[in-house]
Formats: structure tokens, sequence, C-alpha cells
């Protein structure tokens, strides 16, 4: 029996580096994001968004922006976006995951961000890292700088690099994912569920 139990643990422990291997040979060649086609140029986006109400238009005006200020700043914001659904990515230049996802949530805060808001939050970050990765990667909206996680705490995403937090128009919390999505259908999906 116990050698049988062995056996079964090596079984286990193998699969778990071959998944492992996987998962990494994939992040290294973009995850999610590879093969797909690149997010719209901040030209495209702007003309896409032409038309947004004043507080989304306010966003679009900011696109890529890292802003400082932490929680208040932040939490003004929101308040400032009430009556629209918000979706609030947390997101480092420093996560696989995070950055293999980031070409969905270009595509996606521009096909729907002339009634959605979309906040970035760069959590444990260093600037020039993120400036130059939102140089490559340009989003239609700002992110707070948030190197204390203090912003991630008020919305309670602090363990998962990265967290998408949808809120809905009374401001309120309407659901939280941990870790990055699995295609972009499953994100185009929750903003659809969630952002309304």
């Amino acid at each position: 029996m116990a050698r049988k139990l062995s056996i079964a643990a090596a079984a286990v422990a193998l699969a778990a580096v071959v998944t492992l291997g996987l998962l990494s040979a994939k992040e290294s060649d973009g995850g999610a994001g590879a093969g797909e086609s690149p997010g719209p140029t901040p030209t495209q986006a702007r003309e896409r968004l032409k038309g947004a109400p004043a507080p989304l238009a306010a966003l679009h005006a900011q696109s890529s922006q890292l802003l400082g200020g932490g929680k208040n700043a932040f939490a003004t914001r929101l308040r400032a976006l009430r009556g629209y659904p918000v979706v609030v990515n947390k997101w480092g230049s420093w996560c696989g995951p995070c950055r293999a996802e980031f070409p969905a949530l270009q595509r996606q805060s521009v096909a729907h961000g002339r009634r959605v808001g979309f906040l970035g939050v760069d959590g444990q970050d260093n600037d020039d890292n993120a400036r130059a990765f939102l140089k490559k990667f340009p989003v239609a909206y700002p992110s707070y700088v948030d190197g204390d996680l203090s912003i991630a705490k008020s919305f309670g995403a602090v363990q998962g690099f990265p967290s998408t937090v949808y809120y809905d128009r009374r401001g309120k919390i309407a659901y939280i994912k941990q870790g990055s999505y699995p295609s972009e259908a499953a994100l185009a999906r929750d903003i659809r569920r969630y952002a309304r």
C-alpha cells in the first residue's frame, strides 16, 4: 500500500512539474494574449470612443497615465463615476498573467468604453517599468499607482494578480475576479454580466 501511495505521489508531482513547465512556456510566449490581434492604437481608441459621456470621456483623456493620490484619489474617481458601471483591473508590469490579459483589456475597454468606466490599479510596481509597459500596451483609461496595495485593500483584492473588480452603477462591488481571464470571451462575458 505504501508503495502504491509513493508511486501515486510521484505521478502527481510529475504532472505538476509538467503543468508548471507548460504554463511557464505559455507565459513567456505572451500567454493568453499571444497570437491575438493587438489592441487598438491610441488614435483608433480615441475615434471609437468619441461621444462618450463626460465622466467616461475624462477617463479616456487620461489614457495610459499613471495617477497618484492613492486610496483617496481612487475613491474620489469612483464617486465621480456613479451612474456608470466600472471595471477595475489590478495589474503589475512584472506580472506575467497581467501582461497576458492586457490585450483583451485594451480591446474590451474600447468596445464598452462609451457606457462603462474602466480603471487600472498598478500594484507593487516600479513607475518607470509601468510607464514603459503602458507605452507598449496602451489602454483607453488611467491607472492609479498602488505601491502599498492600499487601493487593492479597499476593494478586497490584495492577494491575486491580476484581479478584476466590477462596480455597479451605485458604486457597489458586484463581483471580484481573482486571477487572470483564460480568454477575452470570458472577460467580455463578465463585462456584459456585471457591468450593467
